[in-house]
């Protein structure tokens, strides 16, 4: 079975603010179902920046992006790959 979820860490300076949001956003409206992103007790919509924004990620942070169908596993690892690289904001 393939895995649904990926841990993250926040690596670029500014943190998970309003334009890296709008890119995962982009990402997980492409999803056929939910994508999310979990940071402690919190789970909320991929989908929304609103609510990626409201998790508070700042550099540093672990979070997990989970997928609810397996078809949409492209979209986990595209969503993934912006985290691995800072939203290419690294210099």
């Amino acid at each position: 079975m393939t895995k649904l979820s990926r841990d993250v860490i926040v690596v670029n300076e500014l943190g998970l603010h309003a334009r890296s949001a709008a890119r995962i956003a982009e990402i997980a409206r492409k999803a056929n179902s939910n994508v999310w992103i979990i940071k402690g007790k919190r789970k909320v919509d991929a989908s929304s920046i609103l609510d990626i924004l409201t998790l508070e990620c700042a550099k540093g942070s672990k979070i997990t992006l989970k997928i609810d169908d397996q078809s949409d596993l492209d979209v986990l690892n595209d969503a993934a790959r912006q985290f691995e690289t800072g939203f290419g904001e690294l210099s």
